[in-house]
């Protein structure tokens, strides 16, 4: 089944859906007025830790107009080959992620899902290029729906920088 439920030709990730982790409809619509931080996850990477890091944040932040949305790709030497169960089970069991997580996708290459084409195109997020590096690479997304920055996945999500973002 196809992760993306539906697309508009749009500025903003406001207009995405996508499916969560369990197989539901998850708009980004709700997401208004809301600092957005999207990062594509591993279960299998040498940055698998940075999900402590992502939880801490969310926690922190989560009442603050801020969340954190985790898509696990397999896209990068296949460190994340299980199904979503799977992989929802080890995010809670060793992490105890509670920020939403979405079905797994692929973030680069001929099956790039829609959102990420849109994350790293300037043509269709009127902003900047950008290409996926590796794992855990986070998209700081503004209140207002548009991409403010690009993250490297070697920085962790707790850098200076970040949190100058999420506070500001």
């Amino acid at each position: 089944m196809s992760t993306l439920v539906k697309h508009r030709s749009t500025s903003t990730i406001h207009d995405f859906e996508v499916e969560d982790i369990n197989g539901n409809g998850f708009s980004f619509n709700q997401l208004r007025g809301k600092k957005v931080m999207i990062v594509n996850t591993a279960s299998r990477c040498g940055l698998t830790s940075q999900y402590a890091i992502l939880e801490d944040i969310y926690t922190r932040y989560k009442d603050s107009n801020f969340t954190i949305i985790g898509f696990p790709s397999n896209n990068f030497l296949m460190q994340e080959p299980g199904s979503n169960e799977k992989i929802a089970a080890f995010c809670q069991k060793n992490y105890g992620v509670s920020f939403p997580m979405m079905a797994k996708i692929s973030v680069r290459g001929r099956k790039q899902h829609p959102l990420y084409k849109y994350l790293t195109s300037k043509n269709l997020n009127g902003v900047l290029n950008s290409r996926m590096k590796w794992n855990f690479q986070k998209f700081l997304i503004n209140e207002d729906g548009i991409l403010d920055k690009v993250i490297s996945p070697r920085v962790k999500p707790n850098h200076r920088s970040v949190i100058d973002w999420i506070e500001g």
